[in-house]
């Protein structure tokens, strides 16, 4: 499950596969996006880690709850796989697809109304 060794050792989570590992508290969700795509729509209970001011060692440590990156569409989230690996932080992987992915298959995202400015779950 996890990786070390090398790129292609990266493990690629299917939306359906995180929304369930998610759903268990399985998981420690890592968003590599920036701070103003993390605000317009993120997946429930993610964290944010800009890969602009990425530190693998500032990662949350839980040995219960692996990290798994997340991104837009998945290039971010291996690029930040690929520092974790230099920097021997051990992480589960990276959604396939990103939030692009997690989107199409239909689940649901924290938003925010641009009316009211409040923050909303949709499905």
């Amino acid at each position: 499950m996890f990786f070390n060794k090398k790129k292609s050792d990266l493990r690629d989570f299917t939306p359906a596969e995180l929304h369930d590992a998610l759903a268990r508290h399985a998981v420690t969700l890592v968003d590599v996006r920036e701070p103003g795509e993390f605000a317009a729509a993120r997946i429930h209970g993610s964290v944010l880690f800009p890969l602009s001011s990425f530190d693998p060692q500032a990662l949350p440590h839980d040995p219960a709850k692996p990290i798994v990156l997340h991104c837009g569409i998945g290039r971010r989230s291996q690029a930040a796989a690929d520092l974790c690996r230099k920097a021997g932080v051990e992480i589960a992987g990276h959604l396939a697809g990103g939030l692009t992915a997690w989107l199409q298959a239909g689940l649901p995202v924290v938003t925010v109304d641009p009316a009211s400015g409040k923050t909303v779950d949709r499905a």
